[in-house]
């Protein structure tokens, strides 16, 4: 019996869903399944340019389990660009350091229900707003 997988640890989520190409409709080409995990490892070493080591720490994973995750998210945005496929982030096996929400209406990112202020743009302030990205 193999052992059971830690859950990898993602700081914050993405402030989008995903990514389509330019030019082409999103419901004319089969998306590409980015999970939590790899959009983090990305960012981790590509945009925060952690040394993998690092960014593994930051993770909660071995640096090889990182290196892993990171490959994999490299073909798949290789995959996307290439084929003109879009992207979409979503699943995996991770947990939050907070408790994370999404305003249904806005899509503003909030950090804890308790820092839920009533948005600009939003007509109502009411907790059944908010989607649980912790889920």
């Amino acid at each position: 019996m193999p052992r059971p997988k830690k859950k990898r640890k993602v700081n914050n989520p993405p402030k989008m869903h995903g990514f389509k190409p330019f030019g082409i409709a999103f419901c004319d080409a089969e998306h590409i399944l980015m999970q939590y995990e790899e959009y983090e490892a990305v960012k981790l070493v590509v945009y925060d340019n952690l040394p993998q080591d690092e960014a593994a720490n930051n993770m909660a994973v071995s640096r090889p389990t990182l290196t892993r995750i990171y490959n994999s998210a490299l073909q798949k945005i290789a995959q996307a660009f290439v084929e003109g496929r879009p992207i979409l982030i979503k699943g995996g096996h991770f947990e939050f350091d907070n408790d994370w929400y999404k305003c249904k209406r806005c899509f503003k990112l909030i950090s804890g229900a308790k820092n839920h202020l009533k948005c600009d743009g939003c007509p109502a302030y009411e907790m059944d707003e908010l989607m649980n990205l912790n889920e």
